[in-house]
């Protein structure tokens, strides 16, 4: 299986990284100062383990990508650059192509099905970061992530079964799962915590607020009929695969968001986050204060060029 990773940021080049040091055939689609220094030294990868820098083929674009249509395209952009993404693929790549979609949040996929007929689910768990162009961190070592696949809507096919099986030879793990979407609801009810994290972290009851933020999607998708892996599920599925140790010289920032805000990226993806609670209770008559609270101020840290954690936790609780 050939792979195309459409963005190489924190997941993207991790994944690619050690897919490409494991002897699969890995093009990275990337941009700017990173794209940059993948293409003149090569992607380094740092882990607790040590560092290894890969000379991996990195294009700008999917028309810089020679495609022969049976490619794997893992699209591992943020949610809110998913539809960019998309519409440059179908410009360049063949509709028969498989689509990947390594990304938190549950409206993805279904973007990806209106554009190409072969779209496929992937659960993120993995603790990986992104701040320096041409490097990217992997965490947790030996296994770097664990990253269940199944086909969109349901079900599992071939594809699924290469993918995890290339997973399995590159040190990240992966089982093929028919109710793939069941467990990214249950990861996407983690997610929410995602903008507490960026906007408050280090505060005193920062984790109530994120606990409240996941009471009501939990309302929410028993509201709509939404089944999702119970909690006692994921510890079950997580046991003690991820080992997260010390990685020389660097230390260890927040999630997805929190990176966002660090990088000063100009866009978050928390109105596929939490914003996925809002739409939800507001099609279904369930309150989502909080959620829909988190979604105005991260927009605003953002907009701000806020540094993660300088957000007034105190005023937010306030206007409640």
């Amino acid at each position: 299986m050939r792979f195309v990773v459409y963005g190489a940021g924190a997941i993207g080049g991790v994944v690619g990284g050690r897919l490409f040091e494991h002897g699969h055939d890995v093009t990275l689609i990337a941009r700017g100062e990173h794209l940059r220094v993948i293409q003149s030294v090569g992607l380094r990868v740092d882990s607790p383990g040590g560092s290894i820098t890969l000379e991996i083929p990195a294009a700008a674009s999917p028309r810089e990508v020679q495609w022969h249509g049976d490619e794997a395209v893992l699209l591992c952009v943020k949610g809110q650059d998913t539809v960019g993404a998309l519409d440059d693929l179908r410009l360049a790549a063949p509709p028969s192509v498989a689509i990947f979609c390594l990304q938190n949040g549950v409206a993805n996929e279904r973007e990806a099905l209106r554009r190409f007929a072969h779209v496929h689910g992937v659960t993120v768990m993995a603790p990986t970061g992104h701040l320096e162009p041409g490097a990217v961190q992997a965490w947790s070592d030996p296994i770097a992530g664990m990253f269940d696949v199944g086909r969109y809507p349901s079900g599992v096919d071939g594809a699924d079964e290469a993918f995890a099986q290339a997973c399995e030879e590159s040190r990240l793990q992966s089982i093929p799962r028919p109710d793939i979407m069941r467990w990214k609801h249950a990861k996407l009810l983690m997610n929410l915590g995602n903008a507490v994290q960026a906007l408050f972290e280090g505060q005193d009851g920062a984790d109530e607020v994120a606990r409240a933020a996941r009471a009501e999607g939990r309302e929410v998708f028993a509201a709509a009929g939404i089944d999702h892996a119970s909690a006692e599920e994921d510890r079950e599925r997580r046991g003690d695969v991820l080992q997260i140790g010390a990685i020389d010289g660097l230390e260890r920032g927040g999630g997805s968001t929190w990176q966002s805000l660090a990088r000063g990226q100009g866009t978050v993806e928390t109105d596929l986050l939490n914003g996925e609670i809002t739409l939800l209770g507001r099609l279904h008559g369930v309150a989502t204060p909080i959620n829909e609270r988190l979604q105005r101020w991260m927009a605003a840290a953002n907009a701000g060029g806020a540094a993660p954690g300088s957000a007034d936790l105190a005023a937010f609780l306030a206007e409640g």
